[in-house]
């Protein structure tokens, strides 16, 4: 909260509660300015640059009152500008009362240290707060819940540190370390009586029974190709280019770099392809998996013996694709039965004292949903379109189900859950001031903690140990405002800016007869379009793709920009935005 804004503050904390204005004063004495409004169309731009690291060098003497407050009203000033005109990235600026109701437990250092359903000795921490959360989410994402360590089926999970990425990095962990064959955790053994981890043994007949290869589609977020390096997970890529690199079998359209070539052997694409569009070509698709090549590349890697670890996107980086995870499941299960992935022994080690194997059964597949933006959105999504009459609002497009409500049929194992595990960015929806977000999985699927130290009192199960015990604060407080109806209310409000947008863009296509190339994938709550000059994407802060609409050929580069449609945008906004994009001279084609 800044120290200048005016706060309306809901005394009653109810509906119909007389509401009064907190006009404060700046520390320099001058009155109180109100929450940024909306900019004016074709209003000035706002400042582009950073404020310069000479107003907060910190000498040795420190700064005195008047200096530090001049260089943080400094950045707040920045700030301030920068939120009235954010539009291009996944970010709510609409941060509701919370600043005031919780600043008091900026007072407190808040660590929600170790496992989140157990206190630990860190008392200082709102676990409990954080648990009523996670509670929410598994209810939405049809988890079984309460948290119960006994039952395989409950969920597990907690709020992360960082974003999505994080989520996933803990995905790629878990699914590693289960597809593997490593055990949960061996009795601690050896005079300091640390726990150790065990690896299964090769099986033999099969050297890739515990080599797991991930998959997800070239719409994935950016950092989860950095994820899968920095963990050490092997991609369908890298496996079929050292393995198999002349046996790609997606057909050449499919490929790559080896697009279109007459003969020789395919290319082992990076990513698994989306969807093509109108051109055939994924550039112009709507950024969703290409279900049938996804399928053509697990069968592949199964019938080789290798398990399978598959992430699918939910509100994607760029297109805010959502990948039909359903229609996924149900075209992957029948290669999972066939090539014994729904159940199999891993025995990785011998009882010491009977010298007898050590075996547990799991699954040999994991999906995982990345749904760092649609995960928090999507649910209230299908709410409206199950009951449209109970909420008002019947949504033009169904999403894809997508959560730990997925069962399908076996031949020999009865219904079977799917989904292994879901990530959510907390600070892109429904809102947050820093990055966070949850990670959810089931009790079945964890992987005992590589070690335990006992000062924190609690099992050291989550990846930063350390986590920001505001978090869960932030993501309570907005949770307990907002009804189902009112959460139904937000994403019909994203929906239909989303639709006006795109209407818009091809009006003034229209009017000043220029190409906008604008695109809108149904559902989502983004739209792309043309890059417009490097001033409006700095006033904007607008994030920008390049795409090639012939594969290989530098003269057919496109360069696209995209805005998101969050809480804190409104129409103001966005025709301030359209009048800016009217006179623009790189839109216009003006030297």
């Amino acid at each position: 909260m800044r120290r200048t804004d005016t706060l309306t503050l809901d005394l009653g904390h109810g509906h119909g509660a007389p509401a009064r204005s907190d006009a404060r004063m700046s520390p320099l004495g001058v009155p109180a300015q109100a929450s940024a409004p909306s900019p004016a169309p074709g209003g000035p731009l706002a400042p582009a640059e950073e404020p310069a690291l000479c107003d907060f060098l910190l000498p040795a003497d420190g700064l005195d009152d008047e200096q530090r407050l001049r260089a943080l009203d400094t950045m707040d000033a920045y700030l301030t500008g920068k939120r009235r005109y954010l539009l291009g990235y996944q970010a709510t600026q609409e941060m509701g009362g919370s600043a005031f109701d919780l600043g008091r437990f900026m007072h407190h250092n808040i660590n929600n240290l170790g496992d989140p359903f157990q206190s630990g000795g860190y008392k200082p921490n709102t676990k409990v707060v954080e648990r009523a959360v996670l509670d929410y989410y598994a209810a939405l994402w049809h988890a079984d819940g309460p948290y119960d360590a006994a039952d395989p089926q409950s969920y597990w999970g907690y709020v992360l540190s960082m974003g999505s990425t994080e989520g996933n990095m803990y995905a790629l962990w878990n699914a590693r370390d289960y597809l593997s064959g490593k055990a949960l955790i061996q009795p601690p053994t050896g005079p300091c009586g640390a726990a150790r981890y065990v690896k299964a043994p090769a099986e033999p007949g099969n050297p890739n029974a515990y080599r797991p290869v991930a998959f997800y589609s070239e719409d994935t977020h950016y950092s989860f190709a950095k994820a899968v390096h920095v963990l050490g997970v092997e991609t369908f890529h890298a496996v079929g280019t050292e393995q198999y690199p002349d046996e790609c079998p997606l057909p050449a359209a499919a490929g790559g770099a080896a697009a279109g070539a007459a003969s020789g052997p395919r290319e082992w694409p990076a990513e698994v392809p989306s969807h093509s569009g109108p051109s055939g070509h994924s550039w112009d698709g709507t950024g969703e998996i290409d279900v049938e090549a996804l399928a053509v590349l697990v069968e592949f890697f199964a019938a080789k013996g290798h398990p399978i670890f598959v992430s699918l996107n939910l509100g994607s980086t760029f297109k805010g694709a959502h990948d039909d995870v359903r229609g996924v499941c149900e075209r992957l299960l029948p290669i999972f039965e066939k090539y014994g992935l729904i159940q199999g022994e891993v025995a990785y080690g011998k009882d010491p004292r009977t010298g007898e194997p050590l075996v547990d059964l799991r699954r040999r597949f994991w999906i995982h949903v990345d749904g760092a933006l649609g995960a928090g959105y999507a649910p209230f999504l299908r709410m409206a379109a199950d009951d449209p009459a109970g909420f008002g609002w019947e949504p033009d497009t169904r999403l894809p189900e997508f959560d730990f409500g997925i069962t399908l049929p076996t031949r020999e194992f009865g219904d079977l859950d799917m989904v292994s595990s879901i990530a959510m960015s907390g600070h892109k929806w429904p809102g947050a001031p820093w990055p966070c977000g949850i990670y959810m999985t089931k009790v079945k699927y964890q992987i005992a903690p590589p070690s335990q130290p006992d000062y924190i009192g609690a099992p050291d199960t989550t990846f930063a140990g350390s986590r920001n015990g505001f978090s869960p604060l932030i993501l309570w407080d907005h949770l307990s405002r907002h009804s189902y109806q009112d959460q139904v209310d937000r994403i019909r409000r994203a929906q239909d800016l989303a639709a006006y947008l795109e209407q818009q863009l091809r009006l003034l296509e229209l009017e000043k007869d220029v190409e906008l190339w604008p695109a809108r994938t149904p559902g989502a709550i983004t739209v792309r379009f043309r890059k417009p000059s490097p001033e409006l994407v700095a006033k904007w802060s607008l994030s920008s793709q390049d795409v090639l609409t012939v594969p290989g050929d530098e003269s057919t580069r496109r360069s696209y920009v995209h805005v998101f449609l969050m809480s804190s945008v409104d129409r103001a906004k966005l025709d301030a935005l359209l009048a800016d994009l009217g006179n623009d001279p790189v839109i216009l084609r003006r030297p």
